[in-house]
């Protein structure tokens, strides 16, 4: 399902860049391990030809906002990363995961205080094992809502530059540098730079009270139509669409005693954050992560589960358009597939939901990819006859939508 967004969109739209497919290589969708393993002769091919690998093992196992697990299989998907990594030897890496890849898991954190045991956080032995191979690499957060993404959304990058090529990362400071560009990248938007982008002022075109119509998707369904734009940052994220519907925008059917458990939250409970333990007894709910947004403030991290967040002024949960919008995606964007699963079927699927909680905010790959284009000026600049000169520049693609 994530592929066939990723193509629509990117790969045959208008909108796409034309990707110089290799012929080798399947126009579908594909694991990093399969890539690793079934295309090594045809990766190896490439060496000194990629300018840059960019990815980010699923952050699952890592995730405070979910059971952190240590045994997750996922956790160790950075193999096959490396696998590409060391085939191809791009000249920079790329990587992007939650903040709880910083952090010792519980039972490692035991073991550390009861035997003064060198165990450290994931993060530190992908550095480790990217210094190994060769990069200088430096670490780092960044918060969504400091670029302009009506989101929090912290998130830990690493950043890595071959060590025989260029200089350029060990004598500078990437994460200070992207820092440095906010004011002009949020000016060049038309964005504030004394506060963050609030939810009201990034989907209150989508409120869908006396603005529905019957969804195309399905005739069991109502959708939102569009109103007026009421901020530069509605205007942003409407460039290049037609038409009154938006894309994704399909309500879900709640049950009446749902509706209402929503509208009393929204009546009773402390808006932007979490239900105390209280509230959820109170309102019977074993869920742990539930939040009625602020209007003034930016939302929460999205997760992939809809249920989470609950809309600031309709008794509802958010659209994936609704999702798309807070996460920066534009409105030409369109997302295929179901629109949930569940069960069993939610290791194999990745529904518009999940595609869009999983994606990374196209505003802060596009400052990650200013700063990225200096360095490679950098590297240009000073690698005279270099054979790496005949590299294209760094294109960073609009939306992560789920794919490694």
């Amino acid at each position: 399902m994530a592929f066939d967004t990723l193509c629509h969109n990117l790969i045959d739209s208008e909108h796409g860049h034309r990707y110089d497919w290799p012929e080798w290589f399947p126009k579908g969708p594909c694991t990093t391990e399969q890539v690793a393993t079934s295309y090594r002769e045809h990766l190896q091919q490439l060496r000194g030809q990629v300018t840059m690998v960019v990815g980010g093992p699923p952050c699952q196992g890592f995730s405070i906002a979910g059971r952190r697990n240590s045994l997750d299989h996922r956790n160790s998907l950075f193999d096959a990363y490396m696998q590409i990594v060391r085939a191809v030897e791009p000249l920079y890496i790329l990587l992007e995961n939650v903040q709880g890849i910083t952090m010792l898991f519980d039972k490692e954190r035991r073991g550390k205080q009861q035997t003064n045991s060198s165990a450290e956080p994931y993060s530190q032995r992908i550095i480790q094992t990217l210094q190994h191979a060769g990069y200088d690499v430096k670490g780092g957060f960044l918060k969504a809502a400091d670029y302009g993404v009506p989101q929090l959304r912290p998130r830990y990058f690493l950043i890595g530059a071959r060590r025989e090529f260029t200089p350029f990362l060990r004598e500078n400071d990437p994460f200070a540098a992207i820092a440095s560009l906010r004011q002009g990248f949020l000016l060049a938007k038309g964005l504030p730079l004394d506060r963050p982008v609030s939810v009201k002022e990034a989907i209150s075109d989508l409120e869908t009270i006396g603005n529905t119509v019957q969804s195309s998707d399905s005739p069991r369904f109502m959708q939102g139509k569009y109103s007026a734009p009421a901020s530069n940052y509605q205007h942003l994220m409407r460039t290049g669409i037609q038409g009154c519907l938006p894309d994704s925008h399909r309500l879900a059917n709640h049950r009446p005693d749902i509706r209402s458990r929503f509208e009393e939250i929204l009546e009773t409970c402390r808006r932007g954050v979490q239900l105390s333990q209280s509230d959820r007894a109170r309102f019977g709910l074993k869920k742990h992560c539930t939040i009625p947004l602020a209007p003034d403030q930016p939302s929460r991290t999205l997760t992939t589960l809809p249920d989470d967040i609950i809309h600031y002024l309709e008794p509802r949960i958010l659209t994936v358009r609704e999702y798309a919008r807070l996460q920066s995606i534009p409105d030409w964007f369109q997302f295929l597939g179901a629109y949930t699963t569940g069960g069993h079927r939610r290791v194999q699927q990745c529904p518009r939901y999940t595609q869009a909680g999983n994606a990374v905010p196209p505003f802060v790959g596009e400052v990650v990819g200013s700063y990225l284009a200096t360095m490679h000026d950098y590297y240009v600049q000073s690698s005279s006859g270099s054979p790496r000169m005949a590299l294209q520049p760094i294109h960073m693609g609009t939306v992560d939508a789920g794919v490694a």
